[in-house]
């Protein structure tokens, strides 16, 4: 098998996961040693049977039972909890790890895979989010390479490949705006979660589309562009661009700015990440800039959607507090999804959470879960769920 590169999936049967699989499918110098996902066992079985990894994990051992009994003709062993995360997280048999799991759960696993030297794929906000300051530190004394997968941040890395990152003036950090773009608060106090799960240009999950119709998860991407690329807080500057051409761009010293452009399709960074610094050809549509005509963009309307505004508040206390933003989110949107809340709530819900935090500077990882947990409760007392 020489020449083929082992990859691991940490959310294999999520939206990431599963698009990660698709280029595989097609890459005959891909192999997959190791997957892990929460509860569909369904759709794991199916990609033990095409993949053939060695180590298969669940969240949960129902999961894990159920998955093992389906797949006992197979020679894969099945893992579960967070055990089974760091297990498939730090597989030998496996040189790429694409953390593309939703939540807090990929710290752990994330900082245990640096610490065996393995590169990552990073899809998982909240690892650098709510533990940047341990993970980048940890990186650079490991020589580990983190290889952005979002589309924002792989513009950004694309964009200073090459370059002197000493000269980055700015970082513009593009946004579609999402299902609300343009409108005001009245106009959003009645938009339901069918409303919000409408986006205009992207195919994700539903908390990352809710995330996008409430500015949240532009404000979790500055946050993890912060530390991905080194850069202050007030070097990164959203802008909102309908058209989703622009990925991101990047501005030099020199007033120069480098831009990634290409159509709305995940699958572009995730292949960039697994075969850097290569490019391999890929079957997708192309950008025809005579049928766009022209691209545009406008400044975000932090009064009508607060996410923004309060994440960028969330990083500038720094500590826990980015936390408090993310778990508080990661409520809201919840409680919004089953109808308990409405949309003008979720930034409510965070800026109440902040206020009733107190910050803890420099916070390890249980400091970190710690305060997910304290805010989870908060949420809990002031909502009954």
């Amino acid at each position: 098998m020489d020449g083929i590169k082992k990859i691991a999936i940490l959310g294999s049967t999520g939206s990431i996961g599963t698009q990660t699989l698709e280029i595989v499918r097609k890459e005959p110098d891909l192999a997959v040693t190791a997957l892990a996902a929460g509860s569909n066992v369904e759709l794991m079985e199916r990609q033990i049977r095409e993949f053939r990894p060695a180590l298969a994990a669940m969240w949960t051992e129902e999961a894990a039972g159920d998955l093992r009994e389906r797949v006992k003709d197979l020679p894969v062993r099945v893992v579960c909890g967070m055990e089974g995360l760091l297990e498939v997280a730090v597989y030998e048999d496996m040189e790429v790890l694409v953390t593309a799991i939703v939540g807090m759960i990929g710290i752990r696993p994330t900082i245990a895979a640096i610490e065996h030297g393995k590169t990552i794929a990073l899809a998982n906000k909240e690892t650098l989010v709510t533990a940047g300051h341990i993970i980048m530190p940890l990186a650079a004394e490991r020589g580990v390479r983190i290889l952005p997968v979002d589309s924002e941040h792989s513009a950004i890395f694309q964009s200073m490949h090459g370059e002197n990152r000493a000269r980055v003036e700015r970082i513009l950090l593009t946004a579609s705006g999402g299902p609300f773009r343009g409108k005001k608060r009245e106009e959003l106090a009645d938009m339901t979660a069918e409303d919000a799960l409408k986006h205009p240009n992207w195919s994700m999950g539903k908390k990352v589309t809710i995330d996008s119709a409430s500015l949240v998860n532009k404000g979790l991407e500055v946050m993890e562009a912060r530390w991905l690329f080194d850069v202050a807080l007030e070097q990164i500057q959203v802008v909102v661009h309908p058209q989703s051409i622009i990925h991101s761009a990047v501005e030099y010293a020199d007033g120069g700015i480098m831009a990634q452009l290409g159509t709305p399709d995940m699958k572009l960074p995730i292949q960039y990440a697994l075969f850097y610094p290569d490019r391999r050809p890929m079957d997708t549509k192309r950008v025809d800039l005579f049928a766009l005509g022209q691209l545009t963009f406008e400044r975000p309307d932090t009064d009508t959607f607060r996410g923004l505004a309060l994440a960028y508040e969330a990083a500038r206390q720094g500590g826990t507090m980015p936390t408090v933003y993310n778990a508080a989110n990661e409520k809201a949107v919840a409680l919004f999804l089953q109808r308990k809340i409405r949309f003008l709530q979720i930034p409510e819900l965070i800026e109440s959470s902040m206020e009733h935090h107190s910050v803890s500077a420099n916070p390890g990882v249980d400091k970190i879960l710690e305060t997910e947990a304290e805010t989870y409760a908060y949420i809990k007392e002031k909502f009954g769920e």
